[in-house]
């Protein structure tokens, strides 16, 4: 049975033809010419209750693949709303894929941590098109054990839902319930998830709810997925509260729940939540939220949801029946912003308020405002900030909240992606700078996110780049990407075209580099900041309450407190003496040259970072 709910039709036709033989490669490359090219049939579809209407395949194709689009009143045929493929494009039919088919061998498989999801772990943001210079899900098993090797708890995948053209960041989707053909198809995420599942790691996904992308968008033609009521940064808002919204919520929930049950998914990263505007109770998130929860009792694992939210407001966090959206957790911008000021300088835009002295934090330096992060969560938790001109935020409570509930991270997609030519912070800090900053998140009371090659401080850059097929589109975002930047003094041809596979190929992970001179030594420390995150209880405890940072703006010192444990980071370009009482039993890891343990504290040198241990 095929079905699309159409509700304004007068009459919908399925056109439809027997896949070609190399359907059941899941590996073949997308086509550019769009529509069905072999014999086609056209056969009306029935109607049924609340704008649906249906087709049942006929019993002589025995269950063979098809190929299918709709007709909408006689107009062009179109994919499916729900497609479960897209092997030839986003303006291609659509195919039809049945994930049972798949044999897993997870049956043993928990869920992330062992059963204790996503929270507290050590999670690794990971895009499947510049892991491996293939851009692949089968290269990327390849390189799974380095990932497990690294203490990682949960692989975090960027947007895998189909996009025009075979590269991009996958935010411009627009069939959210098929795979990217280019990284492998939906098969290929099946024996991806597999793999991992195997070495014992989880699987996140990152899916867009709040916009599709401007290619292959056919939406509309269906019926009122999008609203003028509502407004975001990319147009049209997706209609959660108006007319035909129940459908249209059940589209976003239903492909949630194929994602984890169908591909064994373990976690979901929103994004930009912020901007899915729902005026009707309940808010789509606690309908999404209830709806996993019950998901995951019957499947007997966890399956987290993490939002990214730029709202800085714990109701994301706080459960559906005290009148919370009841994600499991989410990013926490402030955190990164924090560690990026006290590690560069940069104070530009909304990143001013960070280094302190504005309205919203007039009483110290950038280490104050780094400290206030690392025990509160957020900085703007009702004050000023200054990049928006208004008060924002509202304050964590430790009492109701874990820090576990919020990701801290030094770098990610959007904090690299979106500078002008997508350096990473590896380019503005030397490595004891970066070797701080790891150790402040990764032993931080916060759920901890590496981006991928940041642990072993690559150097290769993560630029944005697209491929779309349409050249007036094409060079809109070219000259959108250089207006951006062109008020911050970049030149036009200093920006990367997002256009030039140049762009996408110089973006790709060099593997020499782990095991290479100035890059392997940052990979062991993580691995050892890793390794002490799971061995120490005190560092595995989320409780805000007992994390205390001192620090000193002035001689640019800091000591982060958890327990028995301390990060003592010297972030002066000078040797100096670190105030610390309390008697060192051992040295868990360390930066540069040993610590050395006085009397009246710890002398590192300059941009050093020592992790101890006290009796």
């Amino acid at each position: 049975m095929i079905g699309v709910w159409a509700p304004e039709a007068q009459q919908v036709a399925v056109v439809w033809s027997g896949a070609p033989d190399e359907s059941d490669s899941s590996q073949g490359s997308v086509g550019a010419d769009g529509g069905i090219t072999a014999d086609v049939t056209r056969s009306p579809m029935t109607r049924g209750a609340g704008g649906w209407w249906s087709w049942s395949v006929p019993d002589e194709l025995g269950g063979r693949t098809i190929d299918y689009a709709f007709s909408i009143d006689g107009g062009d045929p179109r994919p499916d709303p729900r497609s479960p493929w897209q092997p030839r494009g986003v303006h291609g039919p659509s195919r039809t894929f049945d994930p049972a088919e798949y044999a897993w061998g997870d049956g043993a498989w928990r869920g992330t941590r062992e059963g204790r999801g996503v929270c507290g772990g050590v999670v690794y943001e990971l895009h499947v098109g510049t892991f491996t210079p293939e851009g692949t899900f089968d290269a990327a098993i390849a390189h799974l054990d380095h990932l497990v090797a690294l203490g990682v708890d949960l692989v975090s995948l960027m947007p895998i839902a189909a996009f025009d053209g075979p590269w991009g960041w996958g935010y411009d989707g627009v069939h959210l319930y098929a795979v990217h053909q280019a990284y492998g198809g939906p098969a290929g995420f099946q024996r991806f998830v597999d793999a991992c599942h195997e070495r014992g790691l989880g699987v996140g996904l990152d899916v867009v709810y709040n916009h599709l992308g401007p290619a292959g968008n056919y939406l509309a033609e269906f019926g009122p997925y999008f609203t003028d009521a509502h407004h975001t940064p990319w147009g049209a808002a997706v209609n959660l509260d108006g007319e035909g919204s129940h459908e249209v919520r059940r589209w976003i929930i239903d492909n949630a729940v194929r994602w984890m049950r169908d591909f064994h998914v373990d976690a979901l990263r929103l994004d930009a939540v912020h901007a899915l505007r729902d005026d009707s109770q309940p808010h789509l998130l606690a309908q999404l939220s209830d709806e996993i929860a019950s998901l995951a009792a019957e499947l007997g694992r966890p399956l987290d949801l993490v939002a990214e939210s730029d709202l800085n407001d714990p109701v994301m966090v706080t459960p559906t029946a005290e009148g919370g959206r009841g994600m499991t957790a989410q990013w926490d911008d402030d955190i990164h912003h924090a560690l990026h000021v006290a590690l560069t300088g940069e104070t530009a835009g909304y990143y001013a308020d960070f280094a302190g002295g504005t309205e919203a934090w007039p009483e110290g330096g950038s280490l104050s405002v780094l400290a206030k992060t690392l025990t509160d969560a957020f900085l703007h938790d009702g004050r000023v900030s200054t990049f928006r001109g208004q008060v924002w935020g509202a304050k964590v409570d430790p009492e109701a909240q874990s820090g576990h509930q919020f990701l801290a991270y030094l770098q990610t997609h959007d904090q690299v992606g979106n500078r002008a030519t997508g350096d990473r912070i590896s380019d503005s800090v030397s490595p004891g700078q970066q070797a701080i900053g790891a150790a402040l998140y990764l032993l931080s009371p916060f759920t901890a996110m590496i981006f991928m090659g940041e642990e072993w401080r690559a150097s290769t850059p993560f630029a944005y780049f697209t491929s779309f097929g349409d050249a007036e589109l094409a060079d809109a975002v070219r000259r959108g990407r250089r207006a951006e930047f062109a008020p911050h003094g970049w030149a036009a041809d200093d920006v990367p075209d997002p256009q030039d596979p140049a762009t996408r190929d110089a973006s790709v992970l060099d593997w020499s580099q782990p095991m290479a001179p100035g890059h392997t030594e940052m990979l062991h420390f993580y691995i050892a900041l890793t390794r002490v995150r799971r061995s120490e209880p005190d560092i595995a405890s989320g409780d805000l309450r007992e994390t205390t940072v001192a620090f000193d703006d002035d001689a640019h010192w800091l000591v982060m407190s958890r327990g028995k444990v301390h990060v003592v980071v010297n972030l002066a370009g000078r040797s100096q003496v670190v105030p610390f009482s309390a008697e060192v039993s051992h040295v868990l890891a360390s930066w540069g040259r040993a610590p050395i343990v006085r009397g009246d504290g710890v002398r590192l040198d300059g941009h050093d970072v020592a992790v101890l241990r006290t009796f």
